[in-house]
């Protein structure tokens, strides 16, 4: 079998080799710290953070600037109202306190201490007068008696569960029924001409004097305080509220500045209306609270201080009324040492209790601002004139053994009795203590009415300032869109 010839032609050889494209770099192999034992990981950036970021980036653009410049002013304008809004309502809430709550209750303390020192008053003097004792002298010693009684219910009923002032009103509760039995005793001793009448009196007078009227006093040092802390809470100062109003102006007139040089146009009328509602703010913040200082530093000063001497006045006219019945029932029966003097302790009393009359009389005359205040007071200076004069005769009636005649110079039966004149005192200073409560209630109700409706009207301001302060730049940023 015949082999095919072989060819001459050399087979082909493989295709030449075309060069790859070359492979990207690598990136750099990031090196690898190792953590060591123990450590935790690095924390990942907080929400803050990357806000702060984003805040510092937006500063860079004018459209960035002017939102941040927004926000801010907005932020100003509500914050001076809030602060406004909270600070004026507290003042007026104060204001409120002074004129309906803690004057009326220190002159409610003030009532409970004259209406038993009255009633002391009375049940001596009907004790003197025995079975010649008038029926308006009896109803005096009661009426004294149910008025402090209704009203210490009503301090109970305002004071706070558990206070001193509380528990003051207590304890005077308890002490007014005894005191009161001990006056019925003695009176129906002294009626069946029993002497031992008298030593009842002077237990109802020593309960009254050791520790009734002093326990009375307190409860009305107590209000006064009271009184005098919700006068300072009125007439703080707004210093936090008219601080920001002045920092949101001051930013107001720099951003409408600010919007000129860019701009060149002289008004903002969003920036305007919120630069126009921080002024009358801020003015109605001021006039505002001066004016109600101006009627509450009125009220106190020829109010409260008026009122505050007349009570001394009364208190003492009633206490020496009480030491001059109370000479001629011991007859001389209780003494004490005075200069190296044996003295009469209600003779000595009385003249302690008129030289404070007459102080108070002096200090109420030159407090007292107009002729209707300052009347009653002369009168009642020259009814306690007369009254010094008569009880002269009847302290020197008694010196000299003549007790009948005395007790009638003092009591009211015969001519010219000092019993005249003490209620010509007491009258007098009535008036004046209604003339002065009347030009209290005028002074603080204008103090208090001077803030009416700044606190709502500061809170829609404040909207209505920072609406406008938005709008403002808002007109500004839609140039940029």
């Amino acid at each position: 079998m015949t082999q095919p010839p072989e060819s001459s032609t050399a087979p082909p050889g493989p295709a030449p080799a075309v060069p790859a494209p070359p492979a990207p770099p690598a990136p750099p192999l990031r090196p690898t710290v190792p953590t060591p034992a123990g450590a935790s990981p690095q924390p990942r950036r907080t929400a803050f953070a990357e806000g702060a970021d984003r805040l510092r980036a937006a500063a860079v653009t004018e459209p960035g600037r002017l939102r941040i410049i927004g926000a801010v002013l907005a932020l100003l304008v509500v914050a001076f109202g809030s602060v406004t809004a909270w600070q004026m309502t507290d003042r007026a809430a104060a204001a409120d306190d002074v004129l309906t709550s803690s004057q009326p209750l220190s002159s409610d303390a003030a009532d409970i201490y004259r209406s038993l020192a009255d009633a002391n008053t009375a049940a001596a003097s009907g004790y003197l007068a025995g079975r010649q004792e008038k029926p308006e002298m009896r109803k005096r010693y009661e009426d004294d008696i149910r008025t402090a009684a209704a009203k210490l219910v009503t301090a109970a009923a305002s004071s706070d569960p558990g206070s001193e002032s509380a528990r003051t009103i207590e304890r005077l509760s308890e002490l007014l029924p005894e005191y009161k039995g001990l006056v019925e005793t003695a009176r129906a001793n002294n009626r069946q001409g029993y002497p031992v009448g008298a030593a009842y009196l002077r237990a109802a007078n020593e309960q009254m004097q050791r520790e009734m009227l002093p326990k009375a006093e307190r409860l009305y040092q107590r209000e006064n305080q009271r009184l005098r802390s919700d006068y300072a809470d009125a007439k703080e100062f707004p210093w936090a509220a008219i601080g920001l109003g002045v920092v949101a102006l001051g930013a107001l007139a720099w951003a409408q500045h600010r919007n000129y040089r860019r701009t060149n146009r002289v008004l903002n009328h969003g920036l305007v209306t919120a630069s126009a509602a921080s002024v009358v703010v801020l003015l109605w913040l001021v006039v505002g609270h001066v004016v109600a200082r101006s009627g509450l530093n009125d009220s106190y000063d020829h109010g409260v201080r008026s009122l505050d001497v007349l009570h001394d006045a009364r208190i003492a006219s009633l206490t020496a009324r009480s030491d001059e019945n109370l000479a001629l029932i011991r007859r001389g029966a209780d003494t004490r040492k005075l200069n190296g003097r044996t003295t009469d302790v209600y003779a000595s009393g009385y003249d302690d209790q008129i030289g404070k009359l007459g102080a108070a009389l002096t200090a109420a005359a030159g407090l007292a601002d107009d002729s209707a205040g300052r009347k009653p007071v002369a009168d009642a200076g020259s009814y306690m004139k007369a009254w010094k004069d008569r009880h002269g005769v009847a302290q020197g009636l008694s010196d000299k053994g003549e007790y009948q005649q005395a007790r009638d110079k003092v009591i009211g039966v015969g001519k010219d009795p000092t019993s005249v004149c003490f209620d010509s005192v007491d009258g007098a200073l009535k008036t004046a203590l209604r003339h002065e409560q009347a030009e209290f209630r005028q002074a603080a109700g204008d103090g208090r009415d001077a803030l009416t409706g700044l606190p709502v009207g500061a809170a829609v301001l404040a909207v209505l300032g920072a609406a406008g302060a938005v709008t403002g730049i808002g007109r500004r940023l839609s140039e940029y869109r």
